[in-house]
């Protein structure tokens, strides 16, 4: 056997060894040997190939599939710019920790600076991103070889999952090959660790952090972002403003950011504790950065950083047992209350025609979380999706909830939504702005011998990006030139674009009918369109805010 074919096999045994069960592979020459060797191990049922002609869109499926399943996943490319086009996926999974593995092949060093085709200086070329990068040696036909190959391996893995004792996240494993880059048939190729073990095994290391030093008793607000969290019991009934991709969602109030901008007519948190990640909302932000609030982040098990953006954290460590006043949260719940039967009056999907001034967003979230059944995973876009189902959706048990908040951008959403929906046996939708299925187009794309997702794509089509007329450039004062520049308006025909790429297209009209265009779990890839006007967006929330603001204030004072 050639000695680039014997390092891909090994490779790619050893990988299967470790745990991986799915991985993607975007055509190239250079990556021959992986791609022969991944082949090999699919059509032996030992993984699961998928195969993307995009480099980014194979990135991102490749954080989809590790999202979904929690297991390390490979994206394989050729040299070259084929291996930049995975930074953006890369940095999602850093910031996100998840166990993305990219594997890159690459020309042999000396023919770097040379003017070879397709060669750049690929080790490194992620930077900081990655929790680990390696570049092995070209390939010779030393017996000592294959044992230090899959070291190399069962170390980029450690690396990927925390195993090794740091946080979880990205990996760069960049294997140089020479020529001949194809297998001569009958060839084997060195065998590992007799039982199917791992040339090494690493035991995942421990993390305990000390309680954290506050008032169990005080008046207290819990924050609660994407991350792992504590067992719900440990809030004692504490008021829990939790984004949707937070585990604590299901836990937490109806209204809580609305309720923030009402927080006069409120009783003040003395403290707030931070879980996981927050990074939606401006009221959020504001409050941790109060000077009279005392602020404190429960530490991650998996190790990722917390969260201090304004510089406010006074402690990191346990959470213990919350005991906060009886008034307090009695308090922060009747006013959730009030705050949700507004929401109720105005988001009402079987209106939804009526509202001409409500945010069709808002409603179409609400009416999507709603009508899901139990079991299902919802993937959500950033800008507006995210945030609407965080003011409008009642928060619900029975539904796990993705989104990309790493560096929450919205390239390759579409292409995480499908590695989610291929890594869960339920029904699997995402809610999406049109900007964003047009970001990742190519997402759509799949080959007739790929494994194909049962997936529904719900786009709300406002023609533009309609988040930024929530902004401050979306005040009346810069009406002049906000359309062009950042309302960015579009004439692609969604229909066309979707059945193009081999989806089914539906244009909803009438929200009430939502159940039944969601209805059944396996119709493929399929988009649902529900059409929205950008120009009612900002007044549309102004007004609801104000309403919930009024309503919470005409409630009897508490302290």
């Amino acid at each position: 056997m050639n000695p680039s074919t014997a390092q891909a096999r090994v490779v790619v045994d050893e990988l299967v060894r470790l745990g991986v069960t799915d991985a993607v592979l975007c055509p190239g020459s250079r990556n021959a040997p992986l791609a022969f060797a991944l082949h090999a191990a699919d059509a032996a049922g030992r993984l699961r190939l998928h195969v993307r002609v995009d480099e980014r869109t194979g990135a991102f499926l490749a954080l989809g599939l590790a999202l979904g399943s929690g297991r390390p996943v490979p994206v394989v490319t050729t040299s070259g710019t084929a291996v930049a086009n995975l930074h953006p996926a890369v940095l999602e999974a850093a910031w996100s920790g998840v166990p993305l593995l990219a594997l890159t092949a690459d020309r042999p060093m000396d023919l770097v600076g040379t003017g070879a085709s397709q060669t750049v200086d690929q080790h490194g070329i992620f930077g900081t991103a990655v929790r680990r990068a390696s570049t092995l040696s070209v390939a010779s036909s030393d017996s000592r070889e294959p044992a230090r190959w899959r070291s190399a391996v069962d170390r980029a893995v450690a690396a990927a999952t925390g195993a090794a004792g740091g946080e979880p996240g990205p990996v760069h494993l960049n294997v140089p090959f020479a020529e001949p880059l194809v297998p001569e048939p009958g060839a084997v190729f060195p065998e590992g660790r007799p039982d199917g073990a791992p040339w090494t095994v690493v035991s995942p290391v421990g993390r305990v952090a000390a309680p954290l030093p506050l008032d169990p008793a005080a008046p207290t607000l819990v924050v609660a972002g994407a991350g792992t969290a504590p067992a719900p019991t440990l809030l004692g009934g504490t008021p829990v403003i939790a984004e949707p991709s937070s585990p604590l969602w299901a836990h937490g109030l109806v209204a809580g950011p609305w309720l923030l901008g009402a927080a006069g007519a409120l009783p003040r948190p003395r403290q707030v504790v931070v879980i996981g990640r927050p990074t939606l909302h401006r009221a959020v932000a504001r409050l941790l950065a109060d000077p009279a609030v005392d602020v404190y982040a429960v530490a991650a098990p998996d190790g990722m950083p917390f969260t201090d953006v304004a510089g406010s954290v006074r402690a990191v460590g346990a959470l213990p047992q919350l005991t906060p006043p009886a008034a307090f949260v009695r308090a922060w719940r009747e006013a959730d209350d009030t705050a949700a039967a507004v929401l109720d009056r105005a988001l009402d999907p079987t209106r939804d025609p009526e509202h001409a001034t409500v945010p069709r967003g808002l409603v179409l979230a609400r009416a999507l979380t709603a009508a899901l059944p139990g079991g299902s995973r919802l993937v959500l876009g950033s800008s507006n999706p995210v945030r609407d189902v965080a003011l409008a959706a009642v928060p619900r048990a029975g539904l796990e909830v993705l989104s990309n908040r790493g560096v929450a951008g919205i390239d390759g959403t579409v292409s995480t939504a499908v590695g989610a929906a291929l890594t869960h046996p339920g029904p699997t939708v995402a809610l999406l702005g049109d900007l964003t299925l047009l970001h990742d187009t190519t997402g759509l794309l799949i080959g007739p011998d790929e494994p194909r997702p049962a997936l529904t794509l719900v786009v709300l089509n406002d023609s533009g990006g309609g988040i930024f007329g929530l902004l401050e450039q979306g005040a009346d004062e810069h009406a002049g030139s906000f359309e062009r520049i950042f309302g960015t308006p579009h004439r692609a025909d969604l229909a066309a674009v979707a059945t193009g790429l081999g989806a089914t297209h539906t244009l909803l009209t009438d929200l009430a009918d939502l159940p039944e265009a969601l209805a059944g779990e396996d119709k493929g890839l399929r988009v649902v369109e529900v059409r929205a006007d950008r120009s009612t967006l900002r007044a549309g929330h102004d007004a609801l805010a104000a309403e919930i603001a009024a309503a919470v204030r005409a409630l009897p004072t508490r302290t």
